[in-house]
């Protein structure tokens, strides 16, 4: 059990999952993984592969605490259940952008809380949200490129900046496209006996 003034630590230098994360706890610290997200086995589903990644990344900080709680999280887009990541360049953003063009993709979440004086606490879980995006034009494209936004994330888009613009709908937890499925993250903090309100 996790007791009431414990540290919180967030395990992900991503300023989304920052401003998230504040939503629900005011105070905490940022700690940056140091796990390299290109050694997640590549067999693994898309659901897999992120918690497998989150638990890493908890695991990585994990000792640098003896009480804090630790939250982890780690974002892929699929589509065909093949992953994109985040571009190489323009040139693979609009490959990325191309293939999600007027279809239906798969945004992933995998987050894992831990606590540090506890290890054997670890929990974790998955979300999944369905984004319908619109058809995009050449043109359409090359201007979303230009504005840099596509080029550190995670299937070339970011649905809470510019990127809103290319989404049509979506199913499922929307927090979840951002980087941080805050329902999902409140139902694991229950167990450590953490309310969200």
């Amino acid at each position: 059990m996790v007791k009431e003034n414990i540290r919180v630590v967030l395990a992900s230098a991503s300023p989304r999952r920052r401003e998230l994360l504040r939503l629900i706890f005011p105070d905490f610290e940022v700690v940056p993984s140091g796990f390299d997200e290109s050694n997640v086995p590549s067999d693994m589903p898309p659901a897999e592969q992120v918690i497998y990644s989150a638990k890493r990344k908890a695991m990585d900080v994990m000792p640098i605490f003896e009480c804090a709680l630790i939250i982890s999280a780690d974002t892929v887009v699929s589509i065909d259940e093949h992953i994109l990541g985040k571009p190489e360049d323009a040139d693979d953003a609009k490959r990325m952008l191309r293939m999600l063009s007027g279809r239906v993709h798969q945004v992933y979440t995998g987050i894992c809380c831990v606590d540090s004086s506890a290890p054997e606490s670890i929990l974790d879980a998955s979300e999944k949200t369905d984004v319908k995006f619109r058809r995009l034009s050449e043109e359409m494209i090359n201007r979303y490129i230009a504005t840099g936004e596509p080029m550190d994330k995670a299937g070339a888009y970011a649905i809470q900046g510019k990127g809103s613009v290319l989404v049509e709908g979506i199913n499922g937890c929307y927090f979840n496209v951002v980087g941080l499925p805050l329902y999902r993250l409140s139902r694991i903090l229950e167990q450590f006996g953490i309310e969200s309100l």
